[in-house]
């Protein structure tokens, strides 16, 4: 280790002019990564739904569709705007009640039962599909075609429109996530350290870190609007405590070294022996998210742990030649450190050790409840602002035409008409179901199949299937609406037992179910590794089960509180949290704990070790919980899309909650438990108490 820190010191300016150039292919990649912003693209692909998905765009040439509501047009107007629609290259078909029946026909030629709920006085929808997929550039680019060849009299709803007010929304806001991220933590550094500089010094090396992190994205082809969003700040939160740990062993090398360089070398070595088990813990708490079958899981797990593994290459590298070379400036602004040493808070907590040992107790039930009582929501709607286009789109649906959610069959296509009207009729007697749309119920009219435009029949029928809309008013991913799938797929499959429900409602009930699953094997799995990974760092059985009790303790608390607060989450921010907050603070658990042992070993009580270990490490753990609160903090409260804001307000009260369990519990647990400690621990069998 102390080879490699002479080589980075000698090769300090060398260092540096890499470093800046690499930032240019960094650049580029960031720029060439495409972003996806369809969470449910990150479905598993073997589930019928999803193969659903590919018939409807194989055979039906239906990547994907919206639904038009149009208020006061004539006959003539709507068929005129559907002409206008189809000159887009990435239309499929378009129809409404109008194009069935042209100018001249009058509606009362329709079945009532079509008639009644797709036209209401004027007003109307128009069914449009589309070639290429629901979040595909070039069905995002039509949706901005339709928007601007339409006037207000038309509102686009769908989920094709959902996400392209996402990806607006996003992009307009993750600049800003960034700064106020950077700003926070500036703020912070400014107050904890001994330079007005080497905040801004440690903040430029973590942000090179996160540039070569966002620029290799490239590799992977494209992530998902929500890691594009949360990994720059999470990155900066996270390894902060890397960059602060080796300043300050620079500055203690500095008082018996001959030199700066030789001061450097040794901080490189020693943080590079400190951080490392630390650095492992949270990458494996990173990389349980792939274990997820929500393939999102993948994406975040993924980024997160390519980041921590730049910023500690960047903080033994990139960062020590900075601060050698900028060591003048540095000196010339050094100031008088404001953050306070605590030595107060630390008597407190080993005098009042078994007060906080029943305090635990008490509180942990209630936790417990908490985090098992906390609700979640599925409807991605409810995560935008109800000001948004697409949002008040498929309102007007909903309250309107009872179009809330839709499910689409895909039968065998020579299954006969009265068969099919049969499975309908059953299909509407299950509650929620608000109407049946097929092409036997349109031929069941009064106007004969031979005027009636070829391309309607287009529209349901393909050479192998044909399809049924099933329009629900059940809201999407609710339990009504999963139990109704559940019915509709069953009276289906009696008909045609390879017959598949593809559409919206069923993608959700599919995210819904795999989403349950993921909660409950994620936590398990990020346990299970760095419990292993402790054992084999810390050489103890004991010490990994107290310091994982210790850290979950902090998150049953944190994804505990919504459930008293009556606060509903969105799914995602409740299946990451427990491994984002599990990796990023176990390193608080792990620094007092390491020095606990050192201390011990040293021939100390074990009164004394602790004292002195949460002396020497309380003010590393506040600066680190502080910057990490700072940095996702301003942006739970900023962003406009909840899945993000929950998100990050869940990662920065987690940061805080899991920096004061491990500064008060943690030491009374190893106060508490020293003698098995011992007993437990290589090298520790022959202390005595």
């Amino acid at each position: 280790m102390l080879k490699f820190g002479q080589f980075v010191t000698k090769n300090k300016k060398i260092i540096l002019i890499i470093g800046m150039l690499l930032l240019i292919p960094a650049l580029v990649g960031m720029k060439a990564t495409k972003v996806n912003y369809d969470i449910l693209v990150y479905l598993p692909d073997n589930i019928e739904t999803i193969q659903g998905e590919n018939i409807l765009k194989d055979d039906f040439g239906m990547g994907a569709y919206s639904m038009i509501t149009v208020e006061n047009m004539k006959p003539k107007e709507i068929i005129k705007l559907e002409e206008k629609l189809r000159t887009i290259g990435n239309i499929g078909e378009v129809a409404s009640i109008s194009d069935v029946l042209g100018t001249s026909i009058p509606t009362e030629m329709v079945p009532d039962e079509i008639k009644d709920k797709i036209y209401k006085n004027g007003d109307t929808i128009i069914f449009a599909t589309f070639k290429d997929a629901i979040s595909s550039d070039e069905t995002l680019k039509t949706i901005e075609d339709i928007r601007k060849m339409t006037d207000e009299r038309c509102k686009i709803g769908g989920m094709s429109a959902t996400i392209l007010d996402t990806r607006d929304l996003s992009d307009s806001e993750v600049a800003i996530y960034v700064v106020i991220a950077v700003l926070l933590c500036l703020l912070v550094l400014e107050l904890a350290l001994d330079s007005y500089l080497v905040p801004i010094i440690l903040l430029l090396n973590i942000g090179i870190a996160v540039l070569y992190n966002m620029g290799t994205n490239i590799f992977f082809g494209e992530i998902s609007y929500i890691t594009k969003a949360i990994s720059a700040v999470l990155q900066l939160g996270v390894t902060m405590d890397f960059a602060i740990f080796l300043y300050h062993s620079y500055k203690a090398e500095k008082e018996s070294c001959k030199n700066n360089d030789e001061a450097m070398s040794k901080a490189i070595a020693k943080t590079l022996v400190s951080v490392l088990g630390s650095a492992t813990t949270t990458i494996a708490g990173f990389l349980a998210l792939c274990t997820m079958n929500l393939t999102l899981g993948k994406d975040i797990g993924l980024v997160m742990a390519k980041g921590v593994a730049f910023g500690l290459i960047c903080v033994v590298t990139i960062l020590p030649a900075m601060i050698l070379v900028f060591d003048k400036p540095i000196e010339k602004t050094s100031h008088k450190e404001i953050m306070p040493k605590f030595k107060g808070l630390t008597k407190f907590n080993i005098k009042h050790y078994k007060a906080i040992i029943v305090t635990f107790l008490v509180i942990l039930p209630f936790a417990i409840y908490g985090y098992n009582n906390t609700k979640v929501y599925y409807n991605l709607d409810k995560s935008l602002p109800t000001t948004l286009s697409s949002v008040t789109a498929n309102n007007e649906l909903k309250d309107k035409y009872g179009i809330v959610s839709t499910e689409l069959l895909l039968v065998n296509k020579d299954m006969p008409d009265y068969k099919v009207n049969e499975m309908l009729e059953k299909i509407e007697d299950i509650d929620g179901i608000e109407w049946t749309l097929s092409f036997s119920k349109i031929a069941r009219g009064e106007m004969p199949i031979e005027i009636m435009p070829s391309r309607i029949k287009d529209i349901f029928e393909s050479d192998k299937y044909q399809m049924i809309i099933v329009n629900s008013k059940y809201e999407m991913a609710t339990t009504e609406l999963n139990e109704q799938v559940a019915k509709v797929n069953d009276i289906v499959k009696s008909y045609d037992d390879e017959a598949i429900l593809a559409g919206e409602g069923p993608l959700m009930k599919d995210l819904v179910e795999i989403s349950d699953h993921d909660f409950k094997s994620v936590n398990g799995v990020s346990i299970a590794i760095i419990f292993i990974i402790m054992i084999i760092t810390l050489k103890s059985i004991s010490l990994p089960v107290i310091l994982l009790a210790v850290i979950e303790f902090a998150i049953f608390i944190n994804m505990g509180i919504p459930a008293y607060t009556n606060t509903i989450l969105p799914f995602i921010a409740s299946i990451v949290i427990g491994t984002i907050q599990l990796g990023a603070t176990i390193d608080y658990a792990i620094l007092i704990t390491t020095k606990y042992i050192g201390f011990r070993k040293e021939g100390k009580d074990k009164s004394q070790a602790i004292t002195e270990a949460l002396g020497t490490s309380v003010s590393s753990i506040v600066v680190s919980g502080l910057c990490f609160f700072g940095a996702t903090f301003g942006v739970g409260a900023y962003s406009k899309i909840e899945m993000i804001g929950s998100l990050c307000t869940l990662m920065s009260r987690g940061a805080i909650i899991s920096m004061i369990t491990v500064i008060t519990v943690l030491p009374a647990f190893l106060l508490a438990f020293d003698r098995i400690i011992c007993k437990t621990t290589a090298g520790m069998r022959k202390i005595k108490d």
